[in-house]
């Protein structure tokens, strides 16, 4: 029998990004809450301690941060009729753990969305014809505008002290900033981190291709800061050891920089970790949620009853704790019916190669998670489809990261990969190599959707994830198109070479390689039960009291990276709560 805990008002199930907000927000209201996290506990102070932390070998290379594969992972298939295998090795996309999540290890890159991607299907639609949208490409809005998420989009950029310039702003477009942009109606905290060398040339370059270049939004202060909740945040010092590790500087935004220090002091919340959830507990009529089973750090099943449950953990193991919890009806592929698994989608990468003339010094190693220059001329629907047959676009910028030895260090093209030769090759190209990136959405398509797998399981005898997913023809023509554009920029740098690095048709999703951990979809918020598994304010439509947080509302994928969307949808969904559904807890939308 398992232990039974005392009741508490609400249970986050996951205490990355979204559950630190969820937190924050729902004790102001006086409310107990109970964090399980089933990771260990970690804090800036004592897991990114200088100089311990900045230790590429144990971070990036071993993943100190990352989910042990061995005990639960994803499988992944291309097509529904496939072999799925287990994903044993961290390559594509890099699960994280422990407080914080993904969230302690992130970059840093903090965009709005391109407020015609929040309701793209009535965009595409309206713009180009029902008959554009292929018959098997499933992609739909997401149930709310920009214009409703803009103020809580602010309210994440001032909790993270995000640095940038604002390019609308009250209606007036701003010198230096991004003239495609949505509306903002606050300038950003914190002014934009200063180029390093290789973004300025970057920058002049794309401006003399007709491109509108404009400071990538940064999640790294460049400046003192203290944010609504009190919480202090110091100035980037461009270490460029961001992605992969906690910042011992307190300038890269996190959970543990922005909201913990709070948090975790008030008495109406508690957090324990190594605290892994197996599934949530619903009553007889499969209506209500009564709590969630768990089992903790000493191996014993725990029941925490709870009124309201809030799913806060990463987008593939929300979806599939409600696929365990037999919660939404799951996704077929054959018939088309059902929603919980559908719609997952992941990101089209590509990269022009750009070798520089010699006696260039970049000095790649002074850089930040988000020390960039973004562009928009070929994102989203910024630009005219209807020629070009297909639908979406990417993001091109150049971010330097840093230039860490093991795995940020650029040797010339065709440099061999050991000896004298690789030595040379290295040491040439690591002052003058550099890359212009793009940054790609994926549609949503009938065939790539998230389900039970039959055969494998994890530690404690639950069905792993499964994955279906592989590309789409629209999308190698959208980064083939958006590629030769931002081969123009490399044109007007007088390079001594370059080269564009993108999949060509015929090609297959492969996982060894990292390409980003923007994966999304599987519990997508839409306008009714028949197309989604939440409402516009992430609440359950078949059990009101279960709330789901995170990317895995995202009905398909945007260029940009996601976090100001899953921290505007957290805000913005817990104002609901607060607001609205405290006051007459049920259904927020009618059905």
């Amino acid at each position: 029998m398992p232990i039974k805990k005392e009741k508490v008002d609400v249970v986050l199930v996951g205490f990355g990004w979204t559950g630190a907000i969820m937190g924050q927000e729902l004790t102001e209201e006086g409310l107990s809450v109970l964090a399980l996290e089933r990771g260990a506990m970690q804090d800036t102070p004592t897991d990114a301690q200088y100089p311990k932390v900045i230790d590429e070998l144990a971070y990036s290379v071993r993943g100190k941060l990352y989910q042990n594969l061995s005990t639960e992972t994803v499988t992944i298939r291309h097509k529904p009729d496939d072999l799925a295998v287990p994903y044993r090795q961290h390559g594509s996309f890099l699960l994280g753990t422990g407080v914080g999540g993904a969230g302690f290890h992130w970059n840093g890159m903090h965009y709005r969305n391109l407020p015609e991607e929040l309701q793209l299907r009535t965009r595409i639609e309206e713009r180009y014809g029902k008959k554009f949208i292929p018959a098997d490409m499933t992609i739909q809005d997401h149930g709310v505008t920009y214009d409703e998420l803009e103020p809580f989009y602010s309210k994440f950029e001032y909790v993270c002290g995000t640095s940038g310039t604002a390019g609308v702003l009250n209606g007036k477009v701003q010198e230096g900033g991004n003239p495609l942009e949505g509306n903002r109606s606050k300038a950003f905290p914190t002014p934009p981190l200063k180029y390093v060398h290789g973004v300025s040339l970057v920058a002049q370059a794309a401006k003399a291709a007709g491109f509108d270049p404009y400071p990538l939004p940064a999640s790294n202060a460049s400046e003192p800061f203290t944010n609504p909740y009190g919480v202090k945040l110091g100035p980037c010092n461009f270490c460029g050891f961001c992605e992969d590790y906690g910042c011992y500087m307190y300038s890269k935004a996190s959970p543990q920089t922005t909201i913990l220090p709070v948090l975790l002091k008030k008495p109406n919340f508690e957090l324990r970790t190594r605290s892994h959830v197996l599934k949530v507990l619903l009553d007889n009529t499969g209506k209500k949620a009564t709590g969630v089973l768990y089992v903790d750090s000493q191996g014993r099943e725990v029941e925490q009853p709870a009124d309201l449950v809030i799913l806060t953990a990463y987008q593939m193991h929300n979806v599939r704790l409600l696929l365990l919890s037999g919660i939404g009806k799951p996704y077929d592929p054959k018939t088309g019916e059902g929603v919980v698994g559908k719609n997952y989608a992941y990101q089209m990468n590509g990269a022009v190669n750009v070798v520089l003339p010699k006696g260039t010094q970049l000095n790649p190693f002074i850089g930040a998670g988000a020390a960039g220059v973004s562009m928009d001329n070929y994102n989203a629907d910024q630009f005219d489809h209807g020629p070009l047959g297909f639908i979406g676009g990417a993001v091109v910028r150049h971010a330097r990261t840093g230039g860490r030895p093991i795995k940020q260090a650029s040797a010339l093209p065709g440099t061999p990969s050991w000896g004298s030769a690789w030595k040379a090759g290295m040491k040439d190209g690591y002052q003058r190599v550099l890359n212009i990136g793009m940054s790609g959405s994926v549609m949503s398509y009938r065939d790539t959707y998230l389900d039970l797998d039959p055969t494998y399981r994890d530690a404690y005898g639950m069905p792993l994830l499964r994955m279906t997913f592989d590309w789409h023809d629209n999308e190698f023509d959208m980064i083939k198109y958006v590629g030769a554009q931002a081969e123009r920029i490399a044109k007007e740098m007088n390079p001594e070479s370059f080269k564009l690095n993108i999949r060509r048709k015929g090609s297959h999703y492969d996982t060894r390689a990292y390409q980003s951990t923007h994966n999304t979809g599987g519990a997508i918020m839409g306008t009714n039960p028949t197309n989604s598994v939440v409402n516009k304010y992430l609440q359950c439509w078949d059990v009101p009291n279960v709330f789901v947080t995170g990317a895995s509302a995202f009905p398909q994928n945007m260029g940009y990276n996601p976090t100001g969307l899953v921290g505007a949808l957290a805000y913005w969904s817990v104002n609901a709560i607060r607001t609205q559904y405290l006051k007459s807890p049920g259904a927020l939308v009618q059905a």
